[in-house]
């Protein structure tokens, strides 16, 4: 039997409901995120703002330079934990088989959905219609015999569109996609691709699945299924969470010495803040730590990750003694000496966290409609609002 899936992916979510609240910014190019002075990143911005090529992740000093009269909006995180909250909300009364894949987006597999005779295309159109009549938020959707093509489509009528792949026209419809196009292929990895002469579809349906192991090992053989538009990939309705970290962005770069101080104290302090709060919202959590890792990055923007790992037995036992906390100073100070030897020059940034041992294997699914999620949002610069002086 043929499934049906749709991905419904909200159009520039935080923006979104900034322009909602205060409707002067409709009209203007702005973002969300942190300041311009300091180590501000871009969350999200209007469509105004991409033409100017403003987009999530570049940090708001270099928005700023690119739209000189962008303005940036500082995040309002409770609006867009209870728009998020509502939304889901609306998913299921569709479906139970709903996967969260962040605050913005989701699939649902409505194979078995009644309502308007089991049509996919007009269950997603029913759904965009409920989300704006609570939200007056627009949504855009994909649907597709896949969660692959599904969410390919997503993007194809944006914003506030819908794009349905029929099950036989899924041949003609993949030729021609840009590989860049392909869930999972950023920047690196499209860039190998047009190195070996791989732009679209039609070209990696041409390479033998043991040459593309050659570039690209184990995820070759995915890559490839998806070049022909396949994809076995079911919903996953279980939150499982695999790690608990926290990390700082210094308001100006620090050498190790600075670093090993303050700095340190200062992330782990945060880590147990976050600790003592993951035991009393999980108090049956089954899984124990059992690895722990720091992150550095320096001030080029290159990543530097080191961890140890360890019996579950040793954190359970310190976590009883409440000796934890000079654990983590003595083994972080280790993995900090040794992540920085490795690029020697100003950080950045500062991150550590711990990774629970698990049976269940495979790739981690954040669902940040999830409440425990929400406080990764934490991470984000948000220190303070800057309103361009020429908006």
């Amino acid at each position: 039997m043929t499934r049906k899936f749709i991905h419904i992916d909200m159009d520039c979510f935080f923006a979104a409901v900034e322009m909602r609240e205060n409707p002067a910014l409709r009209s203007v190019p702005m973002a969300v995120g942190g300041s311009p002075q300091g180590r501000g990143v871009i969350s999200t911005s209007n469509y105004p703002a991409r033409k100017y090529g403003v987009k999530s992740g570049i940090s708001s000093a270099a928005a700023m330079r690119l739209c000189p009269h962008l303005t940036i909006v500082h995040h309002s995180f409770q609006n867009y934990k209870k728009d998020a909250q509502i939304i889901h909300e609306i998913f299921y009364e569709y479906t139970d088989l709903v996967e969260i894949a962040g605050m913005d987006e989701a699939y649902l597999d409505v194979t078995d959905c009644p309502l308007f005779h089991g049509s996919a295309t007009l269950i997603a159109q029913d759904i965009r219609k409920r989300i704006f009549e609570t939200t007056k938020l627009t949504a855009s959707a994909g649907v597709a015999p896949n969660m692959f093509l599904a969410k390919v489509a997503s993007d194809w009528n944006k914003p506030n569109g819908q794009f349905v792949i029929r099950p036989q026209d899924i041949d003609a419809f993949i030729l021609d996609l840009p590989v860049g196009k392909i869930p999972g292929v950023g920047k690196v990895s499209q860039q190998k691709l047009h190195t070996l002469g791989i732009k679209t579809c039609r070209d990696l349906q041409k390479i033998p699945l043991f040459e593309l192991q050659l570039h690209f090992g184990k995820w070759a053989k995915s890559l490839r299924e998806r070049s022909f538009g396949r994809s076995d990939r079911e919903i996953c309705t279980e939150y499982e969470r695999k790690s608990l970290s926290t990390e700082e962005t210094f308001s100006k770069d620090l050498e190790y010495s600075e670093l090993e101080g303050q700095a340190l104290h200062s992330v782990i302090e945060e880590f147990e803040r976050r600790w003592a709060k993951f035991k009393q919202k999980e108090p049956d959590w089954s899984y124990p730590p059992h690895t722990l890792f720091l992150k550095l990055k320096f001030h080029d923007f290159i990543n530097v990750s080191v961890q140890k790992t360890f019996a579950p037995e040793v954190f359970n036992a310190l976590n009883q003694s409440h000796k934890l906390d000079e654990f983590l100073v003595a083994q972080l100070s280790d993995l900090l000496k040794m992540a920085y030897n490795r690029g020697n020059r100003p950080v950045r940034l500062l991150g550590m966290g711990i990774r629970f041992q698990s049976e269940v294997q495979g790739p981690e699914q954040l669902s940040l409609f999830d409440p425990r999620i929400l406080e990764e949002l934490e991470q984000f610069d948000t220190t303070s609002t800057y309103r361009s002086r020429s908006a």
